[in-house]
């Protein structure tokens, strides 16, 4: 994206996935994988899944969005799930869906067991997918207290919106002293400067969409997507901007004294903090921390993006903040499921999926 500077080279986040005779990680990869974590708060576990693995997870994702009574996510932004720029939904609890869940969860038993208790909830088992046109998601944080997981069912290039990551922002117990007790007002400057450039680059596209017939805004879009008054977090909206009711970047962010900030510490920022996107492999799963700084960018081609997701819990969450940032299915509200449940369940059974655990 324009003014903000990323990496497409994930290679220093990438371990390639080894299995043991059960299906399960091998140790050394376990170690690996939780040494990525521990420093950058992200780990991208290459050729997890086989390609018969992930066209089965592929199908129960198709499944689900051809249904129009999907359960649509009550978060990211709504404004471009109701205008079907992204098609943010979560599973439903079936056999096979739970099947496919349990098989990513016991073959990364040895990574997200380090974090998260056999009783800790599965909070989501969902699908997102992005559309041409949508909006590039501001640089956030999830409710803290989650591991969570993209699983890639194809290949997905940078231009598709593949997620951006700051390594390295994730907020644990003596992070904030680091920089010289200075590490986390950094991050939020970090934060604010790259927003700014997100806010600037997805109303420039859209006022390029408004005479594009490529885009084909509906009627009303470009309005709700700028003037509207109704919630939304990461879409371009001027009206919420100048009022301040956009608590992930609006005016209130950009007082005079975060302005002289910005401008003393440019160099510092630029040296601490090096955002890279993710466009990875079909197969390739990625862990992350859900207190790392993150987006999901804007899909700039006709060919949808999509990733399976799954989010557990590591800690305690009020359901208040639960619901900020994860939208479980009804069917799995009606029946948790823990981390523990999913060790316990019968994995997705594929012939791949058995000369996987042979190798």
């Amino acid at each position: 994206m324009d003014g903000l500077r990323i990496s497409h080279d994930t290679s220093a986040y990438e371990v390639p996935a080894a299995l043991d005779g059960r299906g399960r990680l091998t140790a050394a990869c376990v170690a690996r994988a939780l040494a990525m974590m521990d420093r950058h708060g992200l780990v991208l576990l290459t050729g997890l899944l086989s390609d018969a693995e992930a066209d089965a997870g592929l199908k129960l994702m198709r499944q689900t969005i051809a249904d129009p009574d999907r359960a649509r996510s009550a978060f990211a932004s709504e404004t471009d799930n109701h205008y079907v720029r992204r098609d943010f939904c979560s599973l439903p609890s079936s056999p096979e869906v739970t099947g496919f869940a349990a098989m990513l969860a016991q073959r990364l038993q040895g990574v997200i067991g380090e974090y998260c208790g056999a009783t800790r909830p599965v909070l989501e088992i969902a699908t997102f997918t992005s559309y041409f046109g949508s909006s590039h998601q501001y640089i956030h944080r999830d409710p803290m207290g989650v591991i969570s997981l993209f699983a890639a069912v194809e290949d997905v290039a940078p231009e598709q919106g593949g997620t951006v990551f700051v390594p390295g922002t994730h907020q644990y117990g003596g992070a904030e002293y680091a920089h010289g007790g200075a590490a986390y007002a950094l991050m939020e400057l970090f934060r604010r400067r790259a927003n700014a450039r997100i806010f600037r680059h997805n109303l420039a596209k859209l006022w390029r969409m408004r005479r594009s017939p490529k885009a084909g805004l509906a009627p009303g879009e470009f309005r709700d997507r700028v003037f509207s008054a109704k919630w939304d977090q990461h879409q371009p909206n001027l009206l919420r901007f100048l009022t301040g009711k956009n608590s992930q970047f609006s005016l209130r962010h950009l007082g005079p004294k975060t302005l002289w900030q910005l401008w003393r510490r440019r160099a510092e920022l630029d040296a601490l903090f090096h955002p890279v996107q993710a466009a990875p492999r079909k197969g390739t799963v990625i862990l992350y921390r859900s207190d790392l700084l993150h987006a999901g960018p804007d899909n700039r081609t006709p060919r949808p993006r999509r990733f399976f997701g799954m989010s557990i819990a590591r800690d305690m969450i009020a359901p208040k903040y639960w619901h900020d940032g994860y939208s479980p299915h009804p069917s799995l509200v009606e029946h948790p499921l823990t981390f523990g449940d999913l060790l316990a369940e019968v994995p997705l059974d594929l012939p791949e999926s058995r000369r996987a655990a042979a190798r």
